[in-house]
C-alpha cells in the first residue's frame, strides 16, 4: 500500500453531493459564503471536481436556482386557489430557505440558462393561474397588477418570516394560518379589501 497517495472518495452522484453541500452552506451562511474549493473539501474530492459539473460558482448557483424553481413550481401546482398558492409559497420558503435565497437574486446566477428559464416559466404560470381563477371583482382591472400584489404579499411575508422579523407579530402562531388570514384581507371572493 502506498501511503503517499492521496485518498479519494468516489461518489455515485457527485453533482447531487455538491448541490446538497451548497444548500447547507447557503442555508447556514448565505450564498456569499459559497466556495467551490470548500464544497470539494466537504465532499472529499479534488478541488477541480465541482468545476467539472458546474464550471464555476455562478454555474453552481444557477443550478441551485433552477432546482429551486422546479421544486417551487411543483409546490404551487397542487394548490387549488390563489390563497393556497400563497400558502404553498410561504411553505416552500420555509422548507427550502437556501433555494429561496438564490432564486430571487438574479445577480447570483445566469438568468439565460435554459433549465432555469423553463423552471421559472412553470412557476410563473402556476402563480398566474391562481390570479386568473379569481373573480374579476377580486383582481381588479389589471391581472398583472393583481399578480404583483399577490406575489408581493407572499414573497414579503416569506422573506420577513425567514429573516426572523415576524417573531413578535406571530406570537407562536402557525405561519401558514397567519398568511391565510392576511391573504383574506386583500383577496376575497367578493372583491378586494376596501372596495
Amino acid at each position: 500500500m502506498n501511503s503517499g497517495r492521496k485518498r479519494t472518495y468516489h461518489h455515485g452522484d457527485l453533482r447531487r453531493v455538491i448541490l446538497d453541500a451548497a444548500l447547507d452552506v447557503i442555508a447556514t451562511n448565505g450564498p456569499g459564503s459559497l466556495s467551490l474549493r470548500d464544497l470539494a473539501r466537504r465532499a472529499g474530492v479534488s478541488h477541480a471536481a465541482p468545476a467539472h459539473h458546474f464550471k464555476d460558482r455562478t454555474g453552481l448557483l444557477t443550478a441551485v436556482a433552477a432546482e429551486g424553481y422546479a421544486l417551487f413550481a411543483d409546490a404551487l401546482a397542487g394548490a387549488p386557489d390563489l390563497r393556497e398558492r400563497g400558502v404553498a409559497y410561504v411553505r416552500f420558503a420555509a422548507t427550502h430557505p437556501a433555494h429561496f435565497q438564490v432564486m430571487f437574486q438574479p445577480d447570483l446566477h445566469r438568468t439565460d440558462d435554459p433549465d432555469l428559464l423553463a423552471a421559472r416559466a412553470r412557476a410563473t404560470e402556476a402563480l398566474r393561474a391562481g390570479v386568473a381563477d379569481l373573480p374579476q371583482a377580486g383582481r381588479g382591472e389589471d391581472d398583472r397588477l393583481a399578480g404583483v400584489a399577490a406575489w408581493s404579499l407572499a414573497h414579503g411575508f416569506a422573506t420577513l418570516l425567514l429573516s426572523g422579523n415576524l417573531s413578535d407579530a406571530m406570537e407562536g402562531r402557525d405561519p401558514e394560518a397567519v398568511f391565510r388570514s392576511l391573504a383574506g384581507l386583500i383577496f376575497t371572493p367578493e372583491g378586494r379589501a376596501g372596495d
